[in-house]
């Protein structure tokens, strides 16, 4: 059974992601990511990848740059443990666009305790719409 702390944790895990991303530290992104992440954004029209390597590949396409926000917000964290100990979050994101358009996304997440903290192991991005 997760803790406090493994909460505050999995909080901090949520809040660094957008740092990272809105820094575009590609190179730092093993600090919340697990290397066989799967991550879907199909709602984005982007593939679902399923490694660390081509999640960073993805976002560094000039596509991929195009799409991403220049900032994250992360609000409404839920974390959630299933029967069998899978760790779940449930949050919502804020994204700001260069030209200064908001959007709204659901996160649907699964982390892991790993020896180096905790880790997405899987992240889906839903957009939110009228």
């Amino acid at each position: 059974m997760i803790d406090t702390a493994d909460r505050i944790a999995i909080h901090e895990l949520l809040a660094l992601y957008g740092h990272l991303i809105d820094e575009r530290r590609w190179d730092d992104l093993h600090l919340v990511f697990v290397p066989d992440v799967v991550y879907d954004a199909t709602d984005f029209d982007m593939p679902v990848t399923e490694s660390l390597d081509a999640l960073v590949a993805e976002w560094t396409s000039p596509e991929g740059m195009q799409r991403h926000p220049l900032a994250h917000h992360t609000t409404n964290v839920v974390v959630l443990e299933d029967d069998d100990g899978t760790v779940r979050v449930l949050s919502k994101g804020i994204g700001v666009g260069a030209g200064g358009r908001v959007g709204s996304v659901t996160y649907e997440d699964v982390v892991v305790s790993t020896d180096e903290g905790w880790r997405f192991a899987s992240r889906t991005t839903k957009l939110r719409r009228p």
